[in-house]
């Protein structure tokens, strides 16, 4: 077998390393697409991290202990913005422009989202994104992605704390970390998904039945771990599930936490209002 070294490996011979730079780059960049190991600017492969969790080791890259709220309909400037970054609501609830008192609340460092109907009889909610529609904002590629929440318990009712992947040019890259539906509140789902544009669907699911000795509405702590190998989710700093890295999750992703409401969520007995309590959402990366 013919041994491997960094010119053959990509077709060089000695004197093509006298060639341009440029011309180097490119054969190089195009070996590693042809490897399936691109990555999006700045993601440098840490390669596998393990299963282990420890955030001392890592840098913290951003906080919202929600002291204050720091937040608009759409930007630029925010911290957050009120809607998704591609403009699009889903579910049975519409994302509301944030006012006073609705539908985000903050106090004593705990902040409130509200599902509620308004005075048309039209259910409205809350939705957080970290990016604003031209990207701006705070995204990460890898790292470890948490926040601490309390979750309500009811039929149609649907928080999420969840990860998209800012190129959506070719595909959607979702990390869904919580998907909680009130009327089973035995436990909730992780989910990984890429939607691709020509209609092309991959995804890996877990249940993670949490609840059968803990309670959705105390408290926990539901986070992800990305590297360029697996997608890791951790309750209450936990392992519960992993599944690899598809290579459309290597970029930078950015967070959005809401409290949703099913499609057929006006034929539903819905408590009103209803609330999901947020306590912090942090986001490392590697030192």
């Amino acid at each position: 077998m013919r041994t491997l070294t960094p010119k053959t490996c990509f077709g060089l011979e000695a004197g093509w390393t006298r060639s341009t730079g440029r011309r180097l780059s490119t054969m190089i960049a195009a070996a590693l697409l042809w490897a399936g190991i691109a990555h999006a600017e700045g993601c440098t492969p840490p390669g596998d991290t393990g299963d282990s969790l420890d955030t001392e080791q890592m840098r913290l890259s951003f906080e919202d202990n929600f002291d204050d709220l720091n937040v608009s309909a759409w930007g630029p400037g925010t911290r957050w913005i009120a809607h998704t970054p591609w403009s699009g609501d889903f579910g049975g609830a519409r994302f509301a422009n944030p006012k006073l008192g609705f539908p985000f609340v903050v106090t004593d460092g705990v902040l409130r989202i509200e599902a509620a109907r308004d005075a048309q009889g039209d259910w409205r909610s809350g939705l957080l994104a970290s990016v604003d529609p031209k990207g701006a904002g705070f995204s990460q590629c890898y790292g470890y992605f948490e926040t601490r929440a309390r979750l309500p318990i009811g039929p149609r009712l649907w928080p999420a704390f969840w990860l998209i992947g800012k190129d959506r040019s070719k595909s959607t890259a979702e990390i869904d970390v919580l998907e909680f539906y009130g009327d089973k509140p035995e436990g909730y789902s992780s989910t990984v998904h890429v939607w691709r544009r020509g209609g092309g669907h991959y995804s890996d699911f877990s249940r993670i039945e949490a609840f059968r000795d803990a309670k959705p509405t105390d408290f926990h702590t539901y986070g992800v771990k990305i590297d360029s190998e697996f997608i890791r989710m951790y309750f209450d700093k936990k392992l519960v599930w992993k599944t690899k890295t598809q290579p459309e999750h290597r970029q930078p992703m950015y967070i959005l936490v809401n409290l949703a409401l099913a499609e057929d969520a006006g034929d539903a007995n819905i408590p009103e209002p209803s609330h999901m309590f947020v306590d912090y959402v942090r986001a490392y990366s590697a030192k």
